[in-house]
């Protein structure tokens, strides 16, 4: 063992807890010895009027080593829990991460990381006991932010806050970076008590690998889907509609006679269609491949009534020739020779809000949301509603869900046939063709049904996921500019889930899980733009590795992010199936009241023979030959007004959450998405409130009904229960415990929050004294916290 003389400053710490068993292999004799010498060296320092002694008199028998391992134990690297073909680029350490709390500045230190993957924050603290987690991402923690879901950094430059762009990566590195992410959380790291060189270089490595333009091949899924385990299979349940099989099974469903289309197998017709599309029986094959996918009508859903809804992608502007008016003329006849040779056409491009006009509303509307401090948020209080409705993203979705209705009336009421279009067909034409389905179709509302509607109208309908939701960051002029299209229509349904809770299987929790999905970089159902992208892209990773087809999960295998508990939250405790005895009642003299799907027809009742009498058809014929064909919003107001009469028609009958559900479309009914917008600002929590309160209530009377039945059915037949007697399981875990979630749960943390919410001084005043709170001036200097 090799020794060194080192000072009595190196040594004392080490001696404060020694034994005789704490150096193995030395006698007390020798320690004793080091110790008088010890105190013999300090006697003459201090005794000899400053003089120093020319040769340290203490020996010791002890490594560096040893004493560094012994005052300090070595500290180890930490990172999270890596994913399959999850490689750290870049870490700093320390980092302090701080809380929303502006005015006491507190946060915790740990290690700042970057990897393909995600943008990690390990703590430095060892965590405490908290409760069981119910809602446990396995692919991402509270403190992680997948790369996909950065939408802005800030940096903090004298105190002044600066949004990072390209050309700033290479100036002075911020004192403090601030994270916007695509899920409206926020992240503020402090950079100050890190060394200069790890500071930049992970605030440089986190903006590259987030905002810079980067290639299809360098998204994370690759990496993943490459050393992912074999062994997780897919859901099965969900059907993809990327075989005939699932088209044909469809049709049948629906009872629709129809065409479909095989010889796009290989995208030899067109790029921009599916491998397998339904279209009219009068559709040609000429007509086909003539213009590559474009004004082709494309099958969306059949009524029972015979009359079906198609989409299409508008035409170029029309040449002299007539070449495209007459393909055009054409395809019109073929949908309306469907049913009844009827048909009513709508340009969404003319009458809806364009993809431009969607991004910037809800641009400034999600500002409202993204509050880095708690004086923001009580400063912005004061008008923040008349703010949200001046961004004009409610109203949006109103028109949407109002176009919907009017789908509906036509369908449902007139039992005409109707074709959507749009510029490309796959942005608006995909809203509201979801949304008319789930109004009419009970399939569609349940967790299954709606996710083979995503599979159909979006995924397999070629909706642009790849550009509109921005996932590569790219700029070019060839890519469509991001607006978010997918959102808005999940806003539309967690209105009609809102408005109508009874009739749909999967909960507010999953909508919310599932707009946070789209950003998640490791499922291929969000990311590609089109079916031809999708399998050519596979195929070149699988050929350039040399090994199989990828092993890429789609978003619908749940088990990949969460397990069974958690997903017991998805389901909606209110929803009941559609009991089997309907059949019966159908027989009775009162099933005209059980009525599933049609409302009476005031416009004309189908005949009882197919198709019109030969004069009819002659002049409708005609009519369509000379373009006659009907288009809505002719006039401004008699949409609107034909509408409200069509739903308070609807109003008058019997509520049946397995028929016919169409929306209300009042101002107070359109109603903010609290829980995906407000979850993660704390001082809109509330403990043991909120719809987690009464989802937890529900809960709790639904086991018990639950228990109730199992003790009838035992008391009647001891052998087996009947499983028609089991109720679906709803989140029974919340049942004793909702007075400690937060009405943000499942998605705000278990803790108990211990901020001190900084209220204005006149806004403080006007709670208690005056009603007249919007009258009342901000003053923003003067706060007030209250414990």
């Amino acid at each position: 063992m090799s020794s060194r003389f080192i000072s009595p400053a190196e040594t004392l710490p080490q001696h404060r807890g020694a034994e005789v068993g704490a150096f193995p292999g030395l006698h007390l004799d020798r320690l004793l010895d080091g110790l008088n010498g010890l105190i013999s060296a300090e006697m003459l320092s201090l005794g000899g009027g400053g003089a120093k002694s020319s040769k340290p008199s203490f020996v010791s028998y002890v490594t560096p080593e040893e004493i560094k391992s012994e005052k300090e134990p070595p500290k180890k690297e930490k990172h999270p829990d890596l994913l399959p073909g999850e490689v750290i680029f870049c870490s700093a350490d320390p980092v302090l991460k701080h809380t929303q709390d502006d005015l006491s500045q507190r946060g915790i230190f740990g290690t700042l990381l970057c990897t393909n993957f995600r943008v990690s924050f390990v703590s430095d603290e060892t965590p405490l006991e908290e409760m069981t987690q119910h809602f446990k991402n396995k692919l991402y923690g509270e403190n992680d932010i997948p790369l996909m879901c950065v939408d802005n950094i800030y940096g903090v430059y004298d105190e002044k806050k600066k949004l990072i762009t390209k050309g700033m990566l290479r100036n002075k590195c911020p004192s403090k970076m601030i994270i916007h992410c695509k899920d409206l959380r926020i992240f503020q790291f402090c950079l100050t008590y890190t060394k200069e060189e790890d500071a930049k270089k992970i605030f440089q490595g986190i903006a590259h690998h987030c905002l810079e333009p980067k290639s299809l091949k360098c998204v994370f899924a690759f990496s993943y889907a490459v050393s992912r385990s074999p062994e997780v299979q897919r859901s099965q349940r969900t059907v993809l509609f990327d075989s005939k099989e699932d088209w044909t099974q469809e049709m049948k469903r629906t009872k629709a006679n129809l065409r479909i289309v095989t010889e796009n197998e290989n995208f030899e017709f067109s790029m921009r269609l599916p491998k397998f599309f339904i279209i009219p029986a009068a559709v040609t094959d000429e007509d086909i491949s003539k213009f590559p996918g474009k004004g082709l009508p494309v099958w969306c859903w059949s009524h029972h009534s015979g009359c079906a809804m198609f989409k299409a992608s508008n035409l170029p502007v029309p040449q002299e020739d007539g070449l495209m008016q007459g393909y055009m003329d054409r395809m019109l006849h073929a949908v309306a020779h469907t049913h009844l040779y009827s048909l009513k056409v709508e340009d969404l491009s003319e009458t809806l809000p364009t993809i431009q006009d969607i991004q910037q509303s809800y641009n400034k509307f999600k500002q409202f949301f993204l509050i880095d401090n708690s004086t923001d948020f009580w400063v912005s209080d004061v008008k923040w509603f008349s703010s949200l409705e001046s961004t004009g993203w409610l109203d949006i979705i109103r028109q949407c869900l109002q176009k919907a209705v009017e789908v509906v009336e036509c369908l449902e009421k007139e039992n005409i046939n109707v074709l959507i279009m749009e510029e490309e067909g796959t942005d608006l034409c995909c809203v509201i063709s979801s949304l008319v389905q789930i109004m009419l179709d009970p399939h569609f509302r349940t967790l299954t049904g709606f996710q083979g509607l995503v599979q159909k109208e979006w995924v397999a309908g070629c909706h642009a996921f790849l550009d509109r939701c921005n996932h590569l960051y790219q700029k070019d002029k060839e890519c469509q500019s991001p607006s978010p299209v997918f959102l808005l229509f999940l806003e539309c349904v967690w209105q009609l889930v809102q408005q109508h809770s009874p009739a749909f299987q999967f909960s507010e929790t999953y909508l919310t899980v599932l707009s946070d999905s789209i950003h998640v970089p490791i499922f291929s159902t969000f990311l590609f733009n089109s079916a031809y992208q999708r399998e050519s892209t596979m195929k070149a990773e699988a050929q350039h590795l040399q090994r199989g087809p990828l092993n890429c999960p789609a978003v619908w295998d749940w088990s990949v992010q969460f397990d069974c508990k958690a997903q017991e939250l998805f389901i909606n405790p209110l929803y009941t199936d559609k009991l089997k005895q309907d059949k019966v009642v159908r027989k009775v003299p009162r099933a005209k009241h059980q009525r599933q799907l049609s409302l009476p027809s005031s416009a004309f009742k189908t005949p009882p023979k197919k198709g019109f009498f030969k004069d009819e058809t002659e002049s409708l014929k005609k009519m369509l030959r000379v373009k006659r064909i009907s288009r809505w919003m002719a006039s401004p107001e008699s949409p609107a007004a034909a509408t409200r009469e069509f739903y308070e028609a609807w109003q008058r009958r019997p509520l049946d959450y397995h028929g016919l559900l169409l929306p209300c479309l009042d101002g107070p009914a359109m109603r903010l998405w609290m829980q995906r917008y407000l979850r993660w600002i704390p001082e809109v929590q509330i403990l043991g409130g909120g719809s987690v309160a009464i989802t937890s209530m529900l809960a709790e009377l639904l086991s018990q009904v639950q228990d109730l039945r199992r003790e009838l059915d035992l008391r009647s037949c001891w052998e087996t229960e009947a499983e028609s007697l089991q109720l679906r399981p709803g989140p029974l875990a919340l049942t004793r415990t909702s007075f400690r979630l937060s009405s943000s749960f499942p998605f705000a943390s278990n803790r108990n929050w211990t901020f001190k919410p900084a209220i204005p001084t006149s806004l403080l005043q006007s709670l208690m004294v005056t009603d007249k709170l919007a009258s009342q001036e901000d003053e923003i200097n003067e706060v007030i916290s209250l414990v």
